[in-house]
């Protein structure tokens, strides 16, 4: 097994990659950590047709990715690669970062229906449960970050670096990957002008996160679903934030 200084971190610049980004996904948040949340919006993720689909929505996302008034990505994914004896390289982990800002022209601005957002009648065709359900579970996962979002308005630059995805595949684990992807991130939103990072932190990301500067901003999340869904299994989440970033003087 290689150490830390063997794992390299890089945008996504290939199309074939995404693949093994959702693979890597799937091997994390639905058969290690069981995720309600993920599985919720990655229906069929553990089947090959489910693969195909969860596939086929993140490659989308990837190649439709908007740019902001400085040319840079608003939507970046990640890749962590580590040394293999017979392929040479292999993607161990990923994420994905977002620079999200009310102001166009600053990032992604975020959609308060999230029906207009996913197209949640493909993810459930005619199952109006599901999709008041997954409106629901994003409403309250994302409250914070929106509000957040809503702060930095009237700064300058108008924008947030929300880490909205991190994994990696659990037969790659505690080899800093993780560390490297959340890192990326940190020095990108210096680069940027000294955005604040924000992300929503699971019982075991967010012992990452502390490591790198997030701090805890509130209790757990608390999810406001009506009646019907109260007996699911929600994912413990906290919100972290790092407060702006300086950036570098000379």
């Amino acid at each position: 097994m290689g150490g830390k200084d063997d794992v390299h971190v890089e945008p996504v610049t290939q199309a074939d990659d995404i693949s093994r980004c959702f693979e890597i996904a799937a091997s994390a948040f639905g058969t290690q950590t069981a995720d309600g949340i993920w599985m919720a919006f990655n229906p069929g993720w553990d089947t090959p047709e489910g693969k195909m689909q969860g596939v086929s929505r993140m490659k989308s996302r990837w190649a439709t990715a908007t740019v902001d008034k400085a040319g840079n990505l608003n939507t970046v994914f990640l890749k962590v690669t580590v040394p293999d004896p017979d392929k040479g390289e292999v993607i161990a982990g990923m994420a994905i970062w977002v620079q999200a800002s009310m102001v166009p022209g600053y990032g992604d601005v975020p959609e308060a229906d999230l029906t207009k957002a996913m197209d949640l009648d493909a993810l459930y065709p005619e199952n109006a449960s599901m999709h008041k359900y997954l409106c629901q579970i994003d409403k309250s996962l994302t409250r914070q970050r929106v509000e957040a979002i809503k702060e930095a308005a009237s700064q300058s630059p108008p924008a947030v670096l929300d880490l909205e995805l991190c994994c990696v595949d659990p037969a790659f684990q505690r080899r800093g990957a993780a560390l490297k992807l959340v890192q990326w991130g940190l020095d990108e939103a210096v680069r940027r002008g000294g955005l604040e990072a924000v992300t929503e932190g699971s019982t075991v990301g967010r012992t990452v996160y502390s490591q790198l500067g997030f701090k805890q901003d509130g209790p757990e999340i608390e999810y406001h679903v009506d009646d019907e869904f109260k007996n699911r299994v929600f994912p413990s989440n906290v919100f972290m934030r790092t407060g702006r970033l300086r950036t570098s003087t000379t």
